[in-house]
């Protein structure tokens, strides 16, 4: 398929897409006439790097751990390295830590939220 026909089934842009390639984070075969072509492992592999983006990982370190993780092609995968498994493991408590901190803040919310609802109720009661 081509950069657009990705970029539709991906839900990425084609800019985004060049630069994943240009970060070495997706490759493409080039036709002839200098286009780009991609198999249909490709739109995987996009979800994938989003979905690592998401995390809040940088390309560097997406380009260290795409290898080591199996793509629908089949293609092997490689062994992480301990220094990798260390800054993924970082990485994951950096998320949860985030993720406490989000539910604190849901949770102060949740608590002004019921109260600003009883006072409406009771100011409401009160004009009826």
């Amino acid at each position: 398929m081509r950069i657009g026909e990705l970029a539709r089934r991906s839900g990425v842009s084609e800019r985004s897409l060049r630069y994943y390639e240009a970060q070495g984070l997706l490759r493409s075969e080039r036709t002839p006439g200098g286009h780009r072509e991609y198999g249909d492992w490709a739109v995987d592999r996009v979800v994938r790097i989003q979905t690592l983006y998401a995390a809040g990982l940088h390309s560097r370190t997406i380009a260290q751990l795409l290898p080591c993780m199996r793509d629908t092609d089949g293609r092997p995968n490689e062994i992480a390295t301990p220094e990798l498994v260390h800054k993924l493991a970082a990485e994951r408590d950096r998320i949860d830590s985030l993720i406490t901190d989000l539910i604190r803040s849901r949770d102060v919310l949740d608590e002004v939220i019921d109260t600003a609802s009883d006072d409406a109720t009771t100011a409401t009661a009160r004009g009826a």
